[in-house]
């Protein structure tokens, strides 16, 4: 099955090559930048304009090359909510680099398990989240340490302050208004929201600043050789996050023939997807559903070994784990 997945990565690849000689070359691809200065926030928004007439074939490759494509420095986007449909599998090619990315900026919904590893690998220097934690099981050990001893900086973020920055980059402005945290003590812990006055109302609005990213992961149930993508309808921001990144990297449980649209499914048409690789069982310990539960003896292990002063112990197990070792010890 593994050689028929490569054959067909390769003609797939090869096809894409013919057609799209630049747009395959993700090197050439300008990259978005979450910078402060308002010229650069116009030329994001231009950009913003331009990707989305830059379609291109979906590119199938390893897990591996997918996680070659991160730089320093980037800013990434992690689909999937709290311990539900995230990309572990991708973390843990991220984490089996011979040079681990240095600087990022983690930009997720809710974060958990794969991003707690990231943080306490040394990875991210900033945090852009709504919550940070392992829900029931209790906080995410690493960002708890990590921000009470000052080491990452926390751009303090809402659920609303997200989704007006994810929808303001989509729709290639640099705001978008809300009522949201007027009246509240939110705006002193980001002098970087400012507020405008409703040219029809006279109505003082929260003016939020759009978010970038340059790269999406996400993590889905299968595949087709079209490159569209289905999700279950616990969705977070994915389907933001699609419209949102240059570069959108989409693990799956399966490769099929042709995916088939169902009741209480998702799918991301292609070229949503501009890279596919395949991961069974690649949101481990974190649910899939219905194809597996969340994996708990696992996520206590985990914070067993955190509190116990061994998390650089637990990294070098996890890391040097292939996918066929973490099926094999999976638990609810």
């Amino acid at each position: 099955m593994q050689a028929g997945y490569s054959a067909h990565c390769a003609a797939q690849n090869a096809r894409t090559a013919q057609t799209e000689p630049f747009l395959t070359n993700t090197a050439q691809r300008p990259l978005l930048l979450d910078l402060p200065n308002q010229n650069a926030t116009i030329s994001m928004v231009n950009q913003c304009q331009v990707n989305a007439l830059s379609l291109t074939m979906t590119q199938f490759l390893s897990l591996d090359s997918a996680a070659a494509l991160i730089q320093d420095g980037q800013t990434i986007a992690l689909g999937g909510m709290t311990l539900y449909r995230r990309p572990v599998a991708f973390v843990r090619a991220l984490l089996q680099r011979r040079a681990l990315p240095q600087k990022l900026t983690l930009l997720t919904l809710a974060a958990g398990f794969e991003s707690d590893l990231l943080i306490g690998a040394g990875c991210v220097s900033k945090v852009r989240t709504a919550y940070f934690g392992l829900e029931t099981f209790g906080l995410a050990p690493m960002f708890t340490e990590m921000a009470n001893r000052g080491a990452i900086e926390i751009v303090e973020e809402t659920e609303t302050s997200l989704v007006m920055g994810l929808r303001a980059a989509v729709s290639g402005v640099g705001f978008m208004p809300s009522r949201a945290w007027i009246g509240t003590d939110l705006p002193g812990l980001r002098p970087d929201v400012r507020t405008v006055i409703d040219p029809y109302t006279g109505e003082t609005l929260t003016a939020f600043p759009a978010i970038y990213c340059n790269t999406a992961v996400l993590h889905g149930l299968e595949a087709d050789k079209q490159g569209n993508v289905m999700l279950n309808n616990n969705l977070g921001l994915d389907l933001e996050l699609v419209y949102l990144a240059r570069t959108v990297i989409v693990t799956v449980e399966r490769l099929v023939e042709e995916i088939i649209p169902t009741v209480g499914r998702t799918v991301i048409p292609a070229p949503g997807a501009t890279h596919i690789a395949l991961a069974p069982r690649g949101a481990w310990p974190t649910s899939c559903y219905p194809a597996y539960p969340i994996g708990g003896g696992e996520l206590m292990r985990y914070i067993e070994a955190c509190n116990a002063g061994l998390f650089q112990q637990y990294l070098e197990a996890f890391a040097s784990q292939c996918p066929s070792v973490a099926e094999s010890s999976i638990d609810t």
